[in-house]
């Protein structure tokens, strides 16, 4: 069900631009109004969502380890699974953002045989996660050839290292295929896997699909049908500086892709996509696992009164007494 829903959803949003565009004097509103309003969305909900997080109260050290804690002088640490130190800290981060390093490391279970559990590595799920990562990221560093003029040296140079097999013509971009093959595995591991199936929701299966529409019309764009570049490349400009002219001559295929591109930006805030500012901030990677060599006070304490035992005997040792239960004391003389 909330496969077809969000299969639902997407033709709905493909639907929009592709007739409403050709409406006379809609195409600003495609081309300007909508994704002026959609950066707005990703920019302050971003900045609202980090915020909050960043406000919320972390009074104990909750990092997970998997690794020897340092301790004794003679007994070897875990520097990176159980970081005790700010350095090491960053190390950990740095292997977790730019290597995922907790998913390679990531197992999978099978039950086989009858009742016998299997365990093994699920590396192509690793792989699948960072070809798809490292290669919008590509993708959107060549995007930005159309939001300046002249084109910028290092998108020159990313350019012809993405191209350098020089297949056909336009040449073929190795990102392109590499980012739909990993988008392509990541949404059917999740829509024909029982297991996974079973746990996903629409807010796992939209965003593939939204990001599998906008991957397809842009190869759409570049390899099988024309557009105007030229055109394109004025709006581009144009929105940098605030300046935009809505193109004309350019296809409905154009606003798709760009209505499509609105969307996905106008979702992040509020979509598990969010995980790539959350990882900054989650107390369960971000802190050092010192807590044997450190003492770490809550700073959110405040004094409380509490009721001890002892008075609490004290209090109430006739009726404690009378029901038979045992006193820490003597009591010689019965209070009122």
């Amino acid at each position: 069900m909330s496969l077809w829903f969000s299969v639902f959803v997407l033709t709905v949003l493909i639907v929009i631009p592709l007739f409403g565009a050709g409406i006379p004097g809609a195409r600003p509103f495609f081309g300007i109004v909508v994704p002026y309003a959609a950066l707005a969305v990703f920019l302050i909900g971003i900045c609202l969502k980090v915020f909050k997080w960043a406000k919320s109260a972390v009074p104990f050290r909750i990092p997970t380890t998997s690794g020897q804690q340092k301790s004794l002088p003679w007994i070897k640490s875990a520097r990176f699974e159980s970081p005790f130190t700010s350095l090491e800290v960053i190390g950990r981060m740095a292997l977790e953002i730019l290597l995922f390093r907790s998913l390679f490391r990531n197992t999978k279970a099978e039950i086989r045989e009858g009742d016998k559990v299997v365990y093994g590595t699920n590396k192509y799920l690793w792989l699948a996660g960072i070809a798809f990562h490292y290669c919008f990221l590509v993708i959107l560093l060549r995007h930005f050839k159309y939001f300046v003029d002249p084109t910028p040296a290092f998108v020159i140079y990313l350019q012809n290292l993405d191209n350098f097999f020089q297949v056909g013509l336009p040449l073929v971009y190795l990102s392109d295929i590499a980012f739909l093959a990993a988008l392509g595995y990541l949404f059917l591991r999740r829509s024909t896997e029982s297991r996974i199936r079973y746990i996903s929701l629409a807010g796992d299966y939209f965003p593939l699909l939204l990001i599998l529409g906008i991957g397809t019309t842009g190869v759409l764009m570049r390899y099988f049908t024309k557009v105007d570049l030229v055109a394109i490349k004025a709006l581009g400009v144009g929105f940098l500086s605030f300046n935009p002219v809505a193109p004309e001559t350019v296809s409905p295929l154009f606003f798709i892709h760009l209505f499509l591109v609105s969307t996905l930006f106008a979702y992040f805030p509020f979509s598990k996509l969010m995980h790539f500012a959350g990882v900054f901030l989650s107390p369960t990677r971000n802190l050092a696992n010192n807590n044997r060599a450190k003492y770490h006070s809550n700073p959110w304490n405040y004094p409380v009164k509490v009721h001890t035992y002892e008075e609490y005997e004290e209090e109430f040792h006739k009726i404690m007494k009378g029901a038979g239960l045992p006193l820490d004391k003597e009591y010689t003389e019965e209070r009122k």
